[in-house]
């Protein structure tokens, strides 16, 4: 046995010294040092010594156990330090080459279009506002002067939640005239950006989802030449001076009177072509004064204080600002169309 011992530790320790790898260090301490192991082996014929022989055979054994476990440490060690360093050596910068360059991205065309037409009017002194997406009808038709009837209230134009048409994905930014007549000290002057939802059709001018900009001032001794002056110097510091625009006559349930505003098509000069439906024109946004009943539902008194108001397209003005010929573009998030921008 002691024969077998000295062998044992002879062949174990040459064999860990000279391991190129944790794993084939593992096998060796397995082969050696495992339960079914060699050194394992030998001690289980310690029962056949007899009892003179044992202590001297069971210390010369502790010994090969103890030389062998600290030649895996030792060897454990080294190989990885080889492999840390050698790792190192792999995953090395070189600090001389020059580094990738990062993309960095942009604004939307439409937020820099949303963003001129904020520094515009809080240059007049407006306030900029926001409000829910999911609306009451009370707000979006009732305190609107829209009553039951009403064309805009039809399923097939108002994407609702309920049966009882009461709660919907709001169809323009109005509401937020309501809110801020019930909430604000008069006088005010407020503009109210935001998503909206209708159901339209998708083509070169419209989408099911698009976003205005609403607009609201009421004070004393308001008139409607106050509307037309406010927005054409708002067409005209957005598009350039001379930007040719008109008013036509409309109806809104929540302005009286009521007009729409058309900008001259930017793709045919007002000749007429596919953008602007051959019209040579493309309407921007409807305004009005405000309706007596609308005043008088927040709670102004329209004999004392009157107003006006607006609704502008915001991918519409995106559209001119930009030349863009299709609103669908806007939407569908071609990088190549957007990093013209």
């Amino acid at each position: 046995m002691k024969e077998q011992l000295a062998k044992i530790r002879s062949e174990a320790l040459a064999a860990m010294e000279t391991a190129q790898s944790a794993a084939e260090l593992e096998t060796l301490r397995v082969q050696y040092l495992g339960k079914k192991g060699e050194l394992t082996a030998v001690l289980k014929q310690m029962g056949r010594l007899s009892p003179e022989e044992r202590p001297a055979m069971g210390q010369l054994a502790n010994e090969v156990r103890a030389a062998l476990e600290a030649a895996l440490e030792t060897t454990g060690k080294k190989l990885e330090a080889a492999a840390l360093e050698a790792r190192m050596k792999a995953e090395a910068v070189d600090v001389t080459i020059p580094g990738k360059p990062h993309k960095i991205g942009h604004k939307h065309p439409m937020y820099i279009a949303l963003d001129e037409i904020k520094d515009i009017f809080i240059g007049m002194g407006f306030t900029v506002l926001d409000g829910p997406e999911v609306e009451l009808a009370t707000y979006n038709f009732d305190k609107l002067n829209a009553e039951e009837g009403h064309p805009s209230r039809d399923w097939s134009d108002t994407f609702y939640f309920d049966q009882d048409s009461r709660v919907m994905l709001r169809s323009q930014t109005s509401p937020m005239q309501v809110r801020a007549m019930e909430t604000m000290e008069l006088p005010i002057r407020i503009i109210a950006p935001g998503r909206v939802y209708r159901k339209d059709e998708v083509d070169a001018t419209h989408s099911p989802m698009f976003h205005q900009v609403e607009g609201m001032v009421i004070d004393k001794g308001i008139t409607m030449a106050d509307l037309k002056g406010t927005l054409n110097t708002v067409m005209e510091q957005l598009y350039g001076k001379g930007t040719v625009t008109r008013f036509r006559p409309h109806h809104f349930p929540f302005t009286e009177p009521s007009c729409e505003m058309d900008v001259q098509c930017h793709k045919c000069g007002g000749k007429g072509c596919p953008t602007c439906k051959g019209e040579g024109w493309i309407e921007v946004l409807g305004a009005g004064m405000i309706h007596p009943n609308v005043l008088r539902m927040a709670g102004i008194d329209p004999n004392v204080y009157s107003g006006w108001a607006f609704g502008m397209g915001l991918e519409r003005m995106a559209m001119r600002s930009f030349k863009i010929a299709d609103l669908r573009l806007i939407f569908e998030n071609d990088v190549r169309f957007l990093e013209q921008f």
